[in-house]
């Protein structure tokens, strides 16, 4: 089988890997609208190996990492403000060895559990993509359904913006575990380019991210990117359970909020009826989950499953 020119690989190196979304630093490729990447990212911490023991301290892509490690940013030609990014996920494949820890940092979370004065707890997995499995220390073993943590554009033309909260503008560490393969998230685009970057692979994760990791691992993902019309002006996203809307505020009523509203509108567009017809619709069939509450901004996803209403 021939591969055509329209399909680009991107490794992770030094020079293809960034910790923070920007649109001032030159695009490490440039593609068109339309192509297929396959594309490989290094775990959110950028390891370069495998941990050998729980909590073992291995070398990074970054010395000093501000955020996540990211591959990117890809510049997508004729991207302009106001377009929207399409992008169509294929195929995502963990390598095969991952990590989750939890009680790290202090948190809310470990606040609140009353772990803050305990030593962290390590999970080191070994994974078998093939097999669709998971197993780590202590005998544990699951499935995976491996997704990309981290998925966004440049929110803004100057700066530098963290990857580690998620943004209504710009999308990033949304952290939504139906964003399987087969799904396709749609970002409005605010600079030239788009800058699309992405990682943060992750074998598995329940909704929430409750312990502020979900199994963390390298990650190569295809992909193809495309310009469309979007349905709506905010983040959402097709996938295999059904229509994604999210929500991201520190208020988590706000949060909720704007998923719900960006549903609902989506759901006037599908059914051609008008909103409070669209709400009452909604409350037999949506779903509001908490995408994930380990990053400064809460992340909410309303969810409406796929053939829920004919």
């Amino acid at each position: 089988m021939t591969i055509q020119d329209t399909t680009h690989k991107l490794d992770a190196t030094p020079g293809t890997t960034v910790d923070v979304f920007t649109a001032e630093r030159p695009p490490v490729l440039s593609v068109d609208a339309g192509d297929t990447l396959v594309v490989h990212s290094l775990d959110a911490s950028g390891y370069l190996s495998p941990q050998t023991f729980p909590g073992e301290k291995q070398p990074t892509m970054f010395t000093e990492s501000r955020g996540h490690c990211l591959t990117g940013p890809i510049a997508v030609r004729g991207a302009m403000p106001g377009d929207v990014l399409a992008v169509q996920l294929v195929s995502l494949t963990p390598d095969p060895w991952g990590w989750t820890v939890a009680g790290a940092l202090k948190s809310p979370i470990t606040e609140r559990l009353g772990i803050t004065d305990q030593p962290p707890a390590w999970l080191l997995w070994e994974l078998d993509p093939e097999a669709g499995k998971g197993s780590c220390n202590g005998g544990f073993t699951r499935d995976l359904a491996p997704f990309l943590g981290v998925i966004g554009v440049a929110p803004d033309a100057t700066g530098e913006y963290s990857t580690i909260p998620p943004r209504a503008v710009g999308g990033g560490n949304i952290d939504c575990k139906e964003l399987v393969a087969g799904s396709t998230l749609y970002l409005p685009v605010s600079v030239l380019g788009a800058m699309l970057s992405l990682g943060d692979g992750h074998a598995a994760q329940g909704d929430g991210e409750v312990g502020g990791t979900a199994i963390e691992c390298p990650m190569t993902t295809t992909l193809t990117v495309d310009l469309v019309q979007g349905a709506i002006g905010t983040i959402h996203a097709e996938t295999p359970a059904g229509r994604v809307t999210f929500g991201f505020d520190p208020d988590l009523d706000v949060a909720m909020g704007d998923a719900l509203d960006a549903m609902v509108g989506w759901m006037q567009v599908i059914h051609d009826v008008d909103k409070s017809t669209a709400l009452a619709l909604a409350s037999t069939a949506v779903d509001l989950r908490i995408t994930q509450v380990a990053n400064q901004t809460w992340g909410v996803h309303a969810l409406l499953p796929a053939g829920v209403l004919a």
